[in-house]
């Protein structure tokens, strides 16, 4: 349900589309191939396998084929392990005489060992054969495996290779012709492409402009994820944890973007603890996971039990990778993430980030990160970036730009902000507001901010607050629309907001770090002691609470604004 109570109604069916969207981009690497087709030539190559590699190829997707691709005379088995390791992905099609061939099983090998140490793709494509007898051996693989037998008898070794290989790549999730296209090959081969190109350009998610230092973070990251080593079979949950603006989801979003390519799937969900707030939240975010992972929308989950089953049912067989941000209660984690290796497959790998070091301990987390302070060094290089445009301080503005630095107390969001508000000023200006900055407890980020928001004119204030209070994640254009009818000049004061980092947009959203947002909103909790008598109200306690003691009518000239009010 929504309440609007303002001089402009009209906007009742604008605020009811209100959605949020992160910014993302695409991520490529230089592979030789994007896919290496391995397959029985008897069986496909004039049927299936040709019409794939035409429909791959259709698509622009490189794709080796050593019909079409090597060249007479050289050596085949050394041309093909190189192609292998040259490809970003292997689309094995395992047909009823696959195993029967010695140079597909060496083929299957190679591959797997690939994917096991260098994260190359390996999707599986089962051709009129079963899964479960390939895992068994068994059925008409059975007797294929014998004969192997017979005819590799001093080198059995190399056949109990390729008999681990065989249940390995029945155990991935891949393509069943009949149960994932009832036989039809034409739309088989469609659902085939279509995943190949989502393996093949993954979406990465917008970091920041200047990610100084968080390489260093990263490698340390996946290094506790335990990335290509022994362990990687079992599930492993990691939580990052620090204060706000401390870079959390920044360098979340680092590491995603980083290793999301070595899994089965991947989703990234920021905001757990905002959106976990609103009517069917956690709903939502379970829609996402699964429709991340699976690129299949789920029309209706109903409740979150019913969410949790489906994760369960649908992806305790694949290794994926999950991101969840910000979280500050365990039922959030619960209904996305619980109950270990019977929630997602082996391999899989859980980031929590949170505020909250107590709900990892009680979670019972396999690794805490500790996301500290930048140092000296990485605090006066994004410093410069934010308010001079490179790496280093202008000549004439060390000294105060090292003072700067020192009282920002290398937290990132302080830097960004600081930085981006004395950008293009004299040194006196500097002077001023530093002079400022030090009258406010330096240990208080929000008294930093707020600094910035004392410096805005009126309108521009009013905007902000509007901003940080109602309009986090909703369509510049909608929002425009609200504010001009509002008397504001929105162009103006958000293109000022963005100037000084306090407000930014992604794709066409409105974003704000949630430091800014509490500054933003604890500003207006200290207009009145009673809900009523404050600007603007967000939280649904308080709008009952004014609505049910009549206080509306004391409200002059504010308005409010209530988004999804729970039953």
């Amino acid at each position: 349900m929504f309440f609007f109570f303002h001089h402009f109604p009209i906007y009742f069916e604008v605020l009811c589309k209100f959605s949020v969207q992160s910014s993302t981009k695409p991520c490529s690497n230089h592979w030789d191939y994007e896919v290496f087709l391995s397959f029985r030539g008897a069986d496909t190559r004039k049927n299936f396998t040709d019409h794939l590699y035409s429909a791959l190829m259709r698509t622009g997707i490189r794709t080796f084929c050593d019909d079409n691709e090597l060249p007479r005379g050289e050596n085949i088995s050394k041309e093909l392990i190189n192609a292998i390791h040259g490809s970003r992905t292997s689309l094995v099609i395992f047909s009823k005489d696959y195993a029967s061939s010695s140079w597909c099983l060496d083929e299957l090998v190679q591959i797997l060992h690939c994917k096991s140490t260098m994260n190359h793709i390996f999707i599986p494509i089962f051709y009129h054969v079963n899964p479960s007898d390939m895992r068994k051996q068994t059925g008409n693989f059975a007797e294929t495996f014998d004969r192997l037998e017979g005819r590799f008898q001093e080198d059995m070794e190399r056949v109990q290779r390729w008999r681990a290989a065989f249940t390995e790549a029945a155990d991935c999730s891949g393509f069943d012709l009949q149960s994932d296209a009832n036989g039809f090959e034409a739309r088989f081969i469609e659902k085939i492409v279509e995943q190949v190109l989502y393996k093949l350009n993954p979406i990465c998610l917008d970091v920041v402009e200047h990610p100084v230092g968080i390489d260093f973070h990263v490698e340390e990251m996946k290094t506790l994820l335990q990335l290509g080593t022994s362990t990687t079979t079992k599930l492993l949950i990691m939580g990052m944890y620090g204060m706000g603006g401390i870079g959390k989801t920044t360098l979340a979003k680092a590491v995603y973007n980083n290793i999301c390519n070595g899994f089965e799937g991947s989703s990234c969900l920021l905001n757990v603890r905002e959106v976990s707030e609103k009517s069917n939240g956690l709903i939502q975010l379970q829609e996402q996971l699964l429709f991340d992972i699976l690129k299949v929308k789920i029309l209706s989950i109903g409740n979150v039990d019913k969410g949790i089953s489906l994760i369960k049912q649908r992806l305790h067989r694949k290794s994926v990778l999950i991101v969840l941000d910000d979280v500050d209660q365990l039922d959030q984690i619960y209904a996305l993430a619980t109950d270990g290796e019977w929630f997602f497959g082996p391999g899989s790998r859980v980031i929590i980030t949170t505020r909250d070091e107590h709900l990892l301990v009680k979670l019972g987390v396999n690794y805490s990160y500790k996301v500290e302070k930048m140092n000296h060094s990485d605090s006066l290089q994004l410093f410069s970036w934010h308010a001079f445009n490179m790496p280093h301080p202008e000549d004439d503005f060390w000294e105060i730009s090292i003072a700067a630095v020192d009282y920002a107390g290398g937290l990132p969001l302080a830097l960004e902000v600081l930085g981006s508000d004395l950008r293009g000023r004299s040194i006196t200006k500097w002077k001023t507001t530093l002079e400022k900055f030090r009258k406010s407890p330096d240990a208080q980020i929000q008294e930093i901010l707020g600094i910035s928001f004392k410096s805005l004119d009126h309108t521009t204030r009013e905007v902000f607050l509007d901003i940080a209070c109602f309009f986090i994640g909703v369509n510049i254009e909608y929002v425009f629309k609200i504010l001009e009818e509002c008397g504001f000049f929105p162009d103006i004061a958000i293109n000022i907001l963005v100037q000084k980092s306090l407000v930014k947009i992604d794709n066409t959203n409105l974003s704000m770090h949630d430091l800014i947002r509490d500054m933003g909103r604890e500003i207006v909790r200290q207009e009145s002691r009673h809900p009523g008598m404050r600007s603007r109200l967000w939280s649904h306690e308080d709008v009952l609470k004014v609505l049910k003691n009549h206080m509306v009518r004391d409200i002059f000239p504010c308005y409010i604004i209530y988004i999804r009010m729970s039953k």
